[in-house]
């Protein structure tokens, strides 16, 4: 890797006033280490917020749950309030990669990242969760802006994420070395109706599959999910090709629906 500068703030203003153009944030390293490594980044200032402790923990407030943006996905997934609340979450963080990946990556890292497989969009997405910053409350509809792209400023550091406690089931068809999602659906059901995310196939990330919404929210024994069609194009790449994973995102929203009922019952 190139050489650069290393600071490990305690205090999340501390962090706030380091970062910049060409000074880079670490949360759990699991995708930013290997692109430092294979010298594909070449930041001035790595600032590590490991040791910030506001950004760590799960709380319960205001009817919501509160996760902090450095929060491991073991964290998620062992978490009492969370399997109890949000059972759909921790079951999914319990699916994320390896122990190794999942006892060091985080809910932040993941997200600012927003990789076109990873599981936490879904998530978020379908949940309409709210991304908390150190300048601002983003809405999941407006956080993800496509393929590793989001709605944060250079400048900007996610705090926490609230969401919903509401009965949710997450379900991803894995590639079995990566653990990644070939195709993964998230649902549940919100006071306006029943909500599907999909992640791991759509070319342009994470998004909700609308029509499969509405035919739920019209009739909520709806199960011909292999009748409608996927709006945007999906992925193609050496693990599977566009109708492959076109099926894999039919199959999946079937099974967690049938999850989700269970619990609705």
């Amino acid at each position: 890797m190139y050489e650069f500068d290393y600071v490990r703030p305690t205090t999340l203003q501390e962090a706030q006033d380091l970062v910049g153009e060409d000074k880079k944030l670490l949360a759990g390293g699991q995708t930013y280490m290997p692109t430092l490594r294979q010298r594909l980044a070449m930041p001035e200032l790595l600032i590590d917020l490991n040791a910030i402790p506001v950004l760590h923990g799960i709380c319960e407030a205001d009817d919501r749950i509160s996760i902090g943006a450095m929060t491991r996905h073991a964290e998620v997934a062992s978490d009492g309030l969370v399997r109890s609340k949000i059972p759909g979450l921790a079951s999914m963080a319990g699916g994320i990669g390896d122990p190794a990946v999942r006892h060091r990556g985080t809910l932040g890292g993941s997200l600012a990242n927003n990789d076109p497989s990873a599981c936490y969009p879904a998530a978020v997405l379908a949940l309409n969760a709210v991304v908390h910053t150190s300048k601002r409350s983003i809405e999941a509809k407006d956080f993800f802006q496509g393929l590793f792209t989001t709605a944060l400023d250079e400048d900007e550091i996610i705090s926490h994420v609230t969401f919903p406690s509401v009965p949710c089931a997450y379900l991803k068809f894995k590639q079995p070395a990566s653990g990644f999602a070939l195709a993964g659906v998230f649902a549940c059901k919100l006071d306006d109706g029943f909500r599907l995310a999909v992640t791991g196939a759509g070319q342009e990330g994470v998004f909700r599959w609308q029509q499969a919404e509405a035919a739920l929210n019209n009739d909520a024994s709806f199960g011909d999910f292999k009748s409608l069609a996927l709006e945007p194009d999906m992925i193609e790449d050496v693990h599977a090709d566009a109708d492959y994973r076109s099926n894999l995102v039919r199959v999946a929203a079937g099974r967690v629906v049938a999850q989700l009922r269970e619990q609705l019952a």
